[in-house]
């Protein structure tokens, strides 16, 4: 009895008082985190985990700061975007990459949620679903991290945002290439998959586009990111047109001849660039 006792009063404790013991325990974690990774620099991993409980209990701390100050409104977007500067001061603060990408994680959260907001449930915002959103707001991202590269104390995080921003680009362009531009899933039930085949090819072609510029400019990034998206794109495009049309057997035949085929090929592109490094 005592026990559901203290567990019926620390249920019902008051959300500013979880948002204000989050917060401590955060600030304590994040330090003692940031201390280990001078005293004891070997151990990554284990001071990573610490800084990545800091910014879980950060996150705590200001969903029941919202919930706090909540008055029946549903406009929690603003929460989102309230971690962001805390997220990126934090991640400076403490030369924290794992920080900064919290911070554009939830610079991303806010701009879906708030462009929800503004268009009241909609699906639509100046015409465009989530997908086409995303493509645009990941390569505003994308480019923002060339312009970080630039600012000496920024510079360090370069790497991190150019990844955010290619994932949320290509993953955009992704479901843009399977769903196009319907923001309800009722209305992409109705349509015909060839008819989304403009989209599927616009993909592909940003994939093949990226890839090119990865091998020109010797962007080990950006030419990842073309070639692993560029099959996803292909074998998302095998299974819309030719499952329900081909036998089993020859479907995955063909899907395994094809895994085959890829092994093979990256097999020796791997192999050769290890004789490079051991040159």
């Amino acid at each position: 009895k005592e026990v559901l006792a203290i567990l019926e009063r620390l249920y019902n404790t008051p959300n500013y008082l979880i948002s204000l013991f989050s917060a401590i325990v955060a600030a304590y974690t994040l330090n003692l985190g940031y201390k280990r990774r001078k005293e004891k620099p070997r151990e990554q991993f284990s001071n990573e985990a610490l800084l990545f409980i800091g910014v879980l209990l950060i996150a705590n701390s200001l969903a029941y700061f919202g919930k706090s100050i909540a008055s029946g409104s549903n406009h929690y977007s603003l929460i989102f975007l309230l971690a962001v500067p805390v997220y990126a001061y934090l991640g400076l603060r403490f030369q924290s990459r794992l920080i900064w990408a919290f911070s554009l994680v939830s610079l991303g959260a806010w701009f879906g949620t708030e462009t929800s907001y503004i268009s009241r449930g909609n699906f639509y915002f100046l015409g465009m679903n989530f997908p086409l959103r995303f493509v645009c707001f990941g390569l505003i991202l994308t480019a923002t991290a060339w312009l970080l590269r630039r600012v000496k104390t920024l510079s360090m995080f370069f790497e991190t945002t150019y990844f955010i921003g290619l994932l949320y680009t290509f993953t955009a362009f992704w479901l843009l290439s399977v769903f196009g531009n319907y923001a309800s899933v009722d209305d992409w039930y109705k349509v015909d998959q060839t008819t989304l085949f403009g989209w599927a090819i616009l993909s592909i072609v940003f994939c093949l586009l990226t890839l090119f510029l990865g091998f020109k400019f010797k962007n080990e990034l950006a030419r990842e990111f073309g070639v692993t998206f560029l099959l996803i794109n292909l074998y998302s495009r095998f299974f819309e047109y030719f499952w329900d049309s081909w036998h089993k057997a020859v479907f995955f035949l063909v899907l395994g001849v094809s895994f085959w085929l890829i092994g093979r090929k990256a097999e020796k592109i791997w192999n050769v660039e290890f004789l490079k490094d051991r040159a």
